[in-house]
């Protein structure tokens, strides 16, 4: 009876200990809202071609900003359940892609797949970091004079600007009419010899006088023609001579988008051509689609940089320099420290292999095997109260939560050199069907890149100020 009592006694004791560890950790609640269902467009621009200045955005010439719509928009006649699997396919192609990239640059003997397509004419491609359709969000801008209004994705994994131009050869099919540059006036070609020219990582030449683009990706799609200058019109802001691939022939399925505004980190980037204007600082707010009906919106000039934000140096890669490197020295959930999650599990070493990436076209974050690991089980731990589920797609931790409206979660805590980043219930644990169950938003990865996507970023404005190296996370930036 006596050692009946003691281990009772023992049982009550390490209950208690349990208990207190368990109302020790810190909690937020999470609203449960369902799969968004696809948002509908509105576009001044798409009114009328003679566009006045937005009233609701600044004057100063120096600085612009604009709308952004998720790609679901794009997609018609589809279920919330639908987009959302279209959306995680995408999402695996696209970390493949960037994966790849990021090893075949770290080791000079291997090759990204996809990364070359032959095309007569010209000596090699250009290897983006967006695979073909999975740029998740996108704008409406003019190009040309006058200007002829198309959907572009926005990407901040890719540099060349690019869309399609006529006469085809080959065009996938898009929502607005192709642009023709005949039409434009202030349309350029650029001469072979030209410095723009030597800015694409492998020119071609074509007849020797005019010089040519090729982006290829990592699903074998690609574009392929003239490297010009042209006229872009965000909501009457006109940039001039912005050096841009006129795609003649394009093979790829683009989800009814004309073509790509490369915001990456590469000296043919958006951002970086324009930084004599906008001072090379640009920010965006994705907006939390199931919570918002709100659109998302980016901004290029000195007013990206919110005030709130707290910011992170950003890292080079001698190797590849289109990707935002940064580091992440840990992660908290409920408080506390994730133990087996140190910054050694993210170094970029000199080589170019590893690291974190900010991506606004990846949507699940992808962290080394190790990390992942460790996050998962720790959060596991604090949420044994939840009604499990089965796994989903690359998710492996899911809960039962029909049937109510809201729960409490354990916080997560993304930790940055100098920039803890406190990250809403919404970011990660989310919806993936109509009958309640929801996911934990991180997924583990083999390779050694670590990608913090955009459902991680929802609701922060992420402010890109390239002029000095940093990164910043301003908390309720979408207002």
């Amino acid at each position: 009876m006596e050692g009946k009592a003691k281990l009772g006694l023992l049982f009550f004791s390490l209950t208690a200990i349990f208990l207190s560890l368990s109302t020790a950790l810190e909690h937020q609640t999470l609203l449960l809202n369902p799969l968004p269902n696809p948002p509908t467009l509105s576009w001044p621009e798409s009114v009328s071609e003679t566009v006045q200045p937005d009233p609701t955005t600044s004057t100063d010439p120096n600085t612009l900003s604009v709308q952004l719509h998720h790609l679901d928009a794009l997609s018609f006649n589809k279920t919330p359940s639908q987009l959302f699997n279209l959306r995680l396919q995408r999402d695996a192609v696209r970390v493949k892609t960037l994966t790849s990239i990021a090893a075949a640059v770290a080791s000079p003997n291997r090759t990204a797949r996809g990364g070359r397509v032959p095309v007569t004419g010209f000596s090699s491609s250009i290897v983006s970091g967006l695979a073909q359709g999975s740029g998740e969000y996108f704008t409406r801008l003019g190009v040309g004079t006058p200007p002829k209004y198309v959907y572009m994705v926005l990407d901040t994994g890719s540099d060349v600007v690019w869309l399609q131009c006529a006469p085809c050869k080959r065009c996938y099919s898009q929502t607005d009419p192709v642009f023709d540059p005949r039409k434009s006036g202030t349309f350029s070609t650029i001469p072979c010899g030209s410095p723009l020219c030597r800015k694409l990582d492998s020119p071609g030449c074509k007849s020797r006088k005019t010089c040519q683009y090729q982006v290829s990706y990592g699903d074998g799609s690609f574009t392929f023609g003239d490297f010009s200058t042209e006229t872009l019109t965000f909501r009457g802001t006109k940039v001039g001579r912005v050096a841009l691939g006129c795609g003649h022939d394009n093979e790829g399925l683009f989800v009814g988008a004309a073509g790509l505004l490369g915001l990456g980190r590469g000296k043919l980037s958006f951002p970086t051509q324009t930084g004599f204007r906008f001072n090379k600082k640009f920010s965006y707010c994705l907006v939390d689609r199931s919570a918002s009906s709100k659109p998302s919106s980016v901004v290029f000039g000195d007013s990206a940089v919110s005030r709130t934000a707290r910011f992170t140096p950003l890292l080079a890669n001698p190797k590849l320099d289109t990707f935002y490197y940064v580091e992440l020295i840990g992660i908290s959930v409920g408080g506390a420290r994730v133990r087996g999650i140190t910054a050694s599990l993210f170094k970029l070493d000199a080589a170019g292999n590893g690291g974190v990436i900010l991506d606004s076209g990846t949507s699940v974050t992808r962290l080394t095997r190790a990390a992942y690991n460790s996050l998962r089980d720790a959060f596991r731990a604090g949420t044994r109260g939840l009604k499990r589920a089965p796994e989903f797609s690359l998710f492996d931790t899911c809960f039962d939560l029909s049937g109510r409206s809201e729960v409490k979660v354990p916080t997560v805590v993304l930790h940055f050199r100098n920039a803890d980043v406190s990250l809403p219930a919404t970011n990660y644990l989310i919806p993936v069907d109509s009958s309640g169950s929801f996911c934990f938003a991180f997924a583990g990865t083999m390779g050694g890149l670590s990608i913090i996507g955009n459902i991680q970023q929802q609701g922060f404005r992420v402010v890109y100020d390239l002029a000095s190296s940093r990164v910043g996370f301003a908390p309720r930036g979408c207002a």
